[in-house]
């Protein structure tokens, strides 16, 4: 079967991680009618899109992170010179809405912080999540792996770790901050504290085999206007 023949109406396949869903989709709609079609796309972590890249599935656009971009660029997967960087976003904790804030303002305070939890819920590493891989080898920095994952609750492949919070599965959520604002009733703690702050570039890009350079270009365009550069920040993202 030719990957390539896509439903009718259809005019654009688009990967996409999920780190930024919450500014991509709300902008779909205005960009299929501007352009008369509809865009198909595809929400996972970048590691899981590369994976399904590399099978030999085929997208129009790609918006990933820098380091499966610059892995899809060595290989000349993507076309040179249309990588852009739209937005960066921290890794953070977060609660339920409501709850008491606990103290993550020192590495030794998150470290007492992540002990006394009951139950935390961070992406599986095995899913390939920047921020899951992150903070797994993270817990084996600080030298409580072990005692962490016997009470860590992992969300299914291309889900949210606060999806736990609002049930009370989980007293603590690890993600990027835009993954865990996806999840309504949650609150922001902060950001990983010191020397463990970690921070994720996405960029969108051309595959080199797009069937559709011009709508592909079309659409990384529109995520560096003013307007989609305002809604990157009001989804916790830094605008690239």
């Amino acid at each position: 079967m030719d990957r390539r023949l896509r439903p009718a109406g259809i005019c654009m396949r688009v990967f996409s991680a999920i780190a930024v869903q919450g500014v991509v989709e709300p902008l779909i709609p205005a960009f299929e009618q501007a352009h008369g079609c509809r865009l198909d796309v595809t929400w996972a972590t970048a590691p899981l899109l590369l994976k399904r890249l590399q099978a030999g599935e085929k997208a129009d656009t790609l918006i990933l992170n820098r380091a499966v971009t610059d892995t899809l660029l060595a290989s000349s997967s993507i076309v040179a010179g249309s990588d852009a960087v739209i937005a960066s976003s921290a890794t953070a904790i977060a609660v339920r809405a409501g709850a008491p804030k606990p103290d993550i303002s020192t590495p030794e305070a998150l470290k007492r912080t992540l002990l006394e939890a009951r139950a935390i819920s961070y992406t599986d590493p095995a899913a390939g999540g920047a921020s899951g891989i992150y903070f797994a080898k993270l817990l084996e920095r600080m030298g409580i792996a072990d005692e962490i994952n016997a009470k860590t609750k992992f969300p299914p492949p291309a889900g949210y770790s606060a999806m736990f919070l609002p049930t009370g599965e989980a007293d603590l959520a690890v993600q990027q901050v835009p993954e865990l604002l996806h999840v309504p009733g949650v609150e922001i703690v902060g950001p990983l504290p010191g020397d463990l702050h970690m921070v994720t570039v996405f960029v969108a890009a051309i595959p080199a085999d797009s069937a559709q350079p011009v709508l592909a270009s079309a659409l990384i365009e529109s995520l560096r206007t003013p307007e989609t550069k305002a809604l990157f920040r009001a989804k916790g993202l830094e605008p690239g």
